[in-house]
C-alpha cells in the first residue's frame, strides 16, 4: 500500500531546503555585492581620506578694503572606528574640558539623528576652535590618543568692528542645513546671516580630499599611488561691496545711543554705500568657541541688537512720503504744479481735522513740498479718492493709488541681497473694505496722504524712494554686493526698474526738495558747494515722535541716496536732517570738515532716553 504522506513529506522538505538555500544566496549577494560595508572596512584598514576643507573667500568694501578675511584655526578629529585604549581623563585634562562633554560629544556624534551620514569609518568633528596654545598642547601628547587627529581650518576675522548687520557671520551648521544640502557634514561652518549667508555657495569654496596610505597597525605611510586620487580644494569666491566702509564706520558712531537705521544709496547702479542698524553689536563677539554664548546674550537684549532695523523694521515713513502722494496726483491729473491748496493750521473737512504747522496759504506744489504741508497732500488724497466720475468708486480709486505705491517699491520686498527684508504696508481697497465693512472714503483714509495711518516702510524703502526721485523716475533694485569674483550679479541688480510716473513730474518734485534745503524744513542740510535736494519727516509714535529724513546730492547727476531714521527722535530737522547732511558730506567730499567733525563728535555723544520697555 502506497504511503502518500510519505511522498508529499519528500517536497515539503526539498522545498524548506532550497528555500534556505536561496536565502543564504540573496543574503551573501546582499553583503558582497549589494552593500559596501566589506569594502568600507577594507578600505578604512589601508586608506584614510582626509577633507581639505577650502579658504572661504574674503570680503572688501567698494575702495578695495580689506573687511573680512581668514585666519588659522584648528580642530579635534575623530574616527570612531580607530579608537583604541584611551585614557579618557588624561584626553579631558589635556582639552580641557570635563568627561561629561566627552562623553555627551561622543554620544551626539553617533546619533543619526543629530549627525545625518554618520559612519564610524570616517573623521568626525569632536571640537572646533582650538587657540594656538590648545593646539600646541594637544598636539604634544596627540599620539597618546589613537583615532584623534588635528585638522587645520580657517575662521572670519573682521578688519574693522562695523558693519556685522550686513556681514553676517559663520556658525557650525545644523541638522536641516546638512539634510538640505550633502555638501556639508557635522562640524562644517556656513553662513548665518547678512551676505555670508547670502552668497554662501560663492564664498565656500569646494572640499578637496588627500588620500593617505595607512599599514596593518594604521600609521600613515604617506599618499596613495603620489596623490593620483587627491582632489585639490577650490577656494572660495571673493566678494566686493559697495560698502564704503568709512561712510559706516561714521553712520554707525552717529546713532550711538539711539535707535534707529540709516540706508545710503548709489541711486546710478543701486549699491548700498552704508548700512547702519542700531543698537548694533560688534562682529567678533560673533567668532571662535564663545559664538554661542555671544549670541545667546545678544538674543535675550531687550533693544534687538541683532534686529537689522535697516530691512526687517517697519515703520510709518511720515512727511518723506509726500513726495509719493505728489507724483501720483501728479499722473493721474488730480492737481498741477500750479494748483493751490488752502491750509488752515492744517487740514480742516467738517468735523475732522488734522494739524499743520505755520507757513503761508493757499500754497503751489513746490512749496507745499519744502514746507512739508499737511494740508496739501490731505487735499490731494481727498479729491482722487473723491474722483467718482474718473474712477468709478472709491475702491477703483484706492486700487489706481495703491499701484502707483508698488511701482515706487512699497508694498512688497524690493528684493536686497541680504535675507530678512520685510515688506512693509500699503492698504488696498479690500482692506478698508473689511475693516470699515465698505463704508469709507478719503476722509476715512485721510492719514495715509502724509505717511501715517496703515502706512508703514522700511528705512531701505525710504532710501530707494529717495534713489528713484534722483533717477527721476527709475530705481535699479539695492544690492549690497558690487562684484563676485569670476561670477556676474542677477539680473535683478543690473537693470532698473521704472515706475508708472513721468519723468517730468519727477522734476517738479526735485524742485520742491531743493526748495525745502534752501529755506523750508531742511535747511540743516545745506552744505556749501553741494545741492542737496530732501525732505523732512516727523513720524506719529505712540510715545515721542520719529525724527526722518530722505534726500540726495548732487542734484544733478546724484551720487548717493538717503533715509534716516531715529526712533522717538522728534522732528525731522532734530536728528534726521543734520545725520543726513554729515553723512552726505562725508561721501562726496571723503571727509568731514572741522565743523562737521566737531558737530558729528556732539551728534555722537547724544543718547535718547527710551526707558526699559520691551522693543
Amino acid at each position: 500500500m502506497h504511503d502518500y504522506n510519505l511522498e508529499k513529506r519528500k517536497f515539503v522538505i526539498g522545498g524548506v531546503v532550497i528555500t534556505i538555500v536561496l536565502i543564504y544566496l540573496i543574503r551573501l549577494f546582499t553583503l558582497q555585492i549589494m552593500s559596501d560595508d566589506y569594502k568600507k572596512n577594507a578600505d578604512s584598514n589601508a586608506f584614510l581620506n582626509k577633507v581639505l576643507f577650502p579658504a572661504r573667500g574674503a570680503i572688501y568694501d567698494r575702495n578695495g578694503e580689506l573687511l573680512v578675511y581668514n585666519q588659522p584655526a584648528y580642530d579635534v578629529m575623530v574616527v570612531m572606528k580607530e579608537i583604541d585604549g584611551l585614557d579618557t581623563l588624561d584626553f579631558c585634562r589635556t582639552l580641557n574640558i570635563s568627561k561629561e562633554y566627552f562623553l555627551k560629544r561622543m554620544a551626539d556624534i553617533k546619533n543619526r539623528n543629530l549627525n545625518p551620514g554618520y559612519s564610524r569609518f570616517t573623521e568626525q568633528m569632536f571640537m572646533n576652535q582650538l587657540s594656538a596654545e590648545e593646539f600646541a598642547v594637544f598636539q604634544e601628547k596627540l599620539f597618546k590618543f589613537k583615532g584623534f587627529s588635528i585638522q587645520r581650518r580657517t575662521i572670519r576675522q573682521y578688519t574693522y568692528n562695523v558693519g556685522a548687520h550686513v556681514l553676517g557671520d559663520v556658525a557650525e551648521v545644523s541638522k536641516r542645513d546638512i539634510e538640505n544640502d550633502d555638501y556639508y557634514r557635522m562640524g562644517d561652518y556656513i553662513g548665518i546671516q547678512g551676505v555670508e549667508r547670502s552668497y554662501e555657495k560663492h564664498l565656500r569654496g569646494e572640499k578637496g580630499v588627500e588620500v593617505l596610505l595607512r599599514d596593518a597597525h594604521g600609521r600613515i605611510q604617506g599618499r596613495y599611488m603620489d596623490g593620483a586620487y587627491d582632489r585639490t580644494p577650490v577656494p572660495g569666491k571673493n566678494l566686493t561691496l559697495g560698502l564704503d566702509v568709512k561712510l559706516q564706520q561714521l553712520g554707525e558712531r552717529l546713532l550711538e545711543g539711539k535707535i534707529g537705521s540709516i540706508v545710503a544709496i548709489e541711486p546710478a547702479t543701486g549699491e548700498i554705500l552704508c548700512m547702519v542698524s542700531s543698537p548694533a553689536y560688534d562682529p567678533h563677539l560673533m567668532i571662535g568657541r564663545q559664538r554661542g554664548r555671544n549670541h545667546l546674550e545678544l538674543s535675550k537684549d531687550s533693544w534687538k541688537p541683532l534686529l537689522n532695523r535697516a530691512v526687517s523694521g517697519t515703520y510709518p515713513p511720515g512727511s518723506t512720503f509726500k513726495t509719493s502722494q505728489a507724483l501720483t496726483f501728479l499722473q493721474e491729473g488730480i492737481i498741477t504744479p500750479e494748483t493751490l491748496y488752502p491750509c488752515y493750521h492744517g487740514f480742516v473737512f467738517g468735523g475732522l481735522r488734522v494739524g499743520c504747522h505755520s507757513h503761508g496759504s493757499p500754497l503751489p506744489l513746490v512749496p507745499a513740498i519744502a514746507t512739508s504741508c499737511n494740508g496739501y497732500f490731505c487735499w490731494g488724497l481727498y479729491h482722487m479718492l473723491g474722483a467718482r466720475k474718473k474712477y468709478g468708486s472709491v475702491q477703483k480709486a484706492m486700487t489706481v493709488w495703491k499701484d502707483h505705491m508698488v511701482s515706487m517699491g512699497f508694498g512688497y520686498r524690493l528684493g536686497i541681497d541680504i535675507p530678512g527684508e520685510k515688506r512693509g504696508m500699503i492698504p488696498n481697497a479690500a482692506y478698508y473694505d473689511k475693516n470699515y465693512r465698505g463704508s469709507w472714503n478719503g476722509l476715512t483714509v485721510i492719514s495715509i496722504a502724509i505717511g501715517q495711518g496703515e502706512v508703514t516702510l522700511t528705512p531701505l524703502q525710504i532710501a530707494n524712494l529717495g534713489a528713484t526721485i534722483a533717477n527721476r523716475g527709475h530705481f535699479i533694485t539695492p544690492h549690497v554686493v558690487k562684484e563676485v569674483e569670476g561670477a556676474e550679479l542677477d539680473s535683478l541688480y543690473r537693470f532698473p526698474r521704472r515706475t508708472d510716473v513721468d519723468r517730468k513730474y519727477y522734476e517738479v518734485v526735485v524742485k520742491g526738495m531743493r526748495q525745502a534745503v534752501l529755506g523750508g524744513t531742511c535747511r540743516g542740510a545745506n552744505i556749501p558747494g553741494i545741492e542737496v535736494c530732501g525732505k523732512t519727516g516727523t513720524a506719529e509714535n505712540r510715545g515721542h515722535d520719529h525724527s526722518v529724513f530722505m534726500g540726495f546730492a548732487p542734484m544733478d547727476q546724484p551720487k548717493i541716496a538717503i533715509a534716516v531714521y531715529v526712533e522717538n527722535g522728534g522732528f525731522g530737522a532734530v536728528y534726521g536732517v543734520p545725520i543726513g547732511a554729515l553723512m552726505i558730506e562725508q561721501y562726496l567730499n571723503g571727509k568731514l570738515s572741522p565743523e562737521s567733525e566737531a558737530r558729528a563728535a556732539e551728534f555722537q555723544t547724544r543718547r535718547i532716553m527710551y526707558g526699559n520697555e520691551e522693543r
